[in-house]
């Protein structure tokens, strides 16, 4: 519940929220048109081992969102992770993350994980405490790298 007595209200993502979604992935710092988000989405509801999920707030409707995905990996155990998670900047604070990282971690659960892990870039001090706050432990600090690949 949200101060003021509004409830907040997770649901699975639906093709229509691609605008919304892509608003918010631009206030995570990774802009994106409703176009591109629509063909992310639809290849995000698509994968099995994916799922995402929405926090609405009445009136303002989608409020924020979580990516998450089971990556099978040799050196550790079966595990989920956060690919992304946002709550709107104007209703921070007020119980949708968490709500949000609850939906994920049960997902998470229901596919056979032990565990979740996130990755928060070192400038996002408030996103680490919030992790901190929901009973993730920092483990490692690391860079990382990227590389474009040209397709044929």
């Amino acid at each position: 519940m949200a101060p003021g007595g509004r409830e907040i209200r997770i649901r699975r993502v639906r093709g229509g929220d691609a605008g919304r979604v892509a608003e918010l992935a631009t206030q995570l710092g990774y802009p994106a048109t409703t176009r591109e988000m629509k063909l992310r989405l639809k290849q995000a509801m698509a994968d099995k081992d994916a799922a995402c999920f929405v926090a609405e707030l009445a009136p303002e409707g989608v409020v924020g969102w979580i990516h998450v995905s089971v990556t099978p990996l040799l050196e550790v155990e079966r595990r989920a992770e956060v690919n992304g998670l946002v709550v709107d900047e104007r209703v921070r604070s007020q119980g949708a993350g968490a709500m949000l990282l609850g939906a994920g971690e049960k997902w998470a659960r229901g596919k056979r994980c032990n565990s979740m892990s996130v990755r928060s870039n070192v400038v996002r001090e408030r996103a680490h405490g919030f992790y901190l706050r929901n009973g993730y432990e920092h483990y490692k600090t690391q860079k990382a790298f990227r590389k474009r690949l040209r397709t044929c």
